[in-house]
């Protein structure tokens, strides 16, 4: 890192925009239950729209199935209502006390519009750290601007901001191919 130019700002804000794009794609359901699969549905309870997790507890007791179990039972109606809301493909078995979500097979149709989506928010991600790269760009050529910094070390400083973001755009890709992989198997 140069010692002008400190980076460790954009690093950590690099760094947040991979862990946003990882959040988002333990959202897209593969063919095994994980209950973070649900972590973007919100419920309509008690007059205002809350987190799943804050009106129910998810669990996963089998690779292929997702149980909800509402605090209040009086709130079942609602959750059940956000699930197929939600549009995620699953549909909940109401037994009066507990949500089941079967996981069905991914068709390939399904798995097609699931890497889509993936890829998707992939670019999302890309976007934001190349949106710190431009961020950071901007302070640097402004220091340099008011004399701060020499043209030299205006000059190793893009260099450097370069290397971090493609280091970063390099983790989002590496974190996609994973979940490309992990979509693809039957």
């Amino acid at each position: 890192m140069s010692d002008v130019i400190d980076l460790t700002v954009a690093e950590r804000r690099m760094k947040g925009a991979l862990e946003s794009v990882k959040s988002n794609f333990s959202t897209i359901r593969t063919g095994r239950a994980n209950p973070s699969l649900l972590d973007r549905i919100e419920v309509e309870v008690y007059g205002s729209k809350m987190p799943l997790r804050s009106v129910a507890n998810v669990g996963a007791p089998e690779a292929r199935l997702l149980t909800v179990t509402p605090f209040d039972p009086s709130s079942l109606k609602d959750i059940e209502r956000a699930i197929r809301d939600a549009d995620i493909g699953l549909n909940p078995q109401n037994d009066g006390k507990i949500l089941r979500l079967p996981i069905p097979e991914l068709t390939e149709e399904r798995r097609r519009d699931l890497i889509r989506m993936a890829r998707s928010m992939a670019e999302e991600g890309r976007v934001s750290v190349r949106n710190v790269r431009r961020d950071e760009m901007k302070d640097v050529h402004e220091l340099r601007r008011e004399g701060e910094i020499s043209q030299d070390d205006e000059h190793r400083a893009e260099e450097e901001l370069q290397k971090l973001t493609n280091a970063y755009v390099k983790r989002v890709d590496a974190a996609l191919a994973d979940k490309e992989a992990e979509l693809s198997e039957v």
